[in-house]
């Protein structure tokens, strides 16, 4: 992802959220290289940006902190294929952890993530806003 990149992040990143990030702060995570890993799938025909994910990488763990898909391409299997391409390079290099949160009423989100073997591992009190609710942590063994 690069400065470039963010009209397209921002719309679907506002379509798919009821609290979206701020412009500033996608630009503070691609500027904060060597932690911050914010990456873009692009359609093959058009080269359009149909999706993003961004996560921290420190020392032996990664924390996703943001994965959308342009309504247009969702259920095509590009998360998933985004989220599969980062814990294989994060297990590549090392990482033996992955963690998450997701909204407790977010049941798609919370099926796709248990699917790819995340595991609840605690809950945040009152973390979102925009509904008030609680954030599931999901954690994953990425060394397995």
């Amino acid at each position: 992802m690069t400065q470039k990149d963010l009209p397209e992040v921002l719309a679907i990143e506002r379509a798919s959220f009821p609290n979206p990030w701020h412009e500033t702060t996608f630009e503070g995570e691609i500027q904060n290289e060597g932690i911050s890993f914010p990456l873009v799938a692009g359609h093959r025909t058009d080269k359009k940006i149909i999706g993003y994910i961004l996560f921290w990488k420190i020392k032996d763990e990664i924390q996703i902190n943001n994965i959308a898909v342009h309504r247009d391409f969702r259920r095509r299997g590009v998360a998933e294929a985004m989220m599969q391409d980062v814990l294989a390079s994060a297990h590549r290099e090392g990482v033996v952890f992955a963690s998450l949160e997701v909204r407790s009423s977010n049941k798609p989100a919370r099926t796709f993530y248990e699917k790819l073997g995340f595991k609840l591992i605690g809950i945040r009190k009152d973390y979102y806003s925009n509904p008030p609710e609680d954030a599931l942590v999901l954690g994953l063994n990425v060394a397995s």
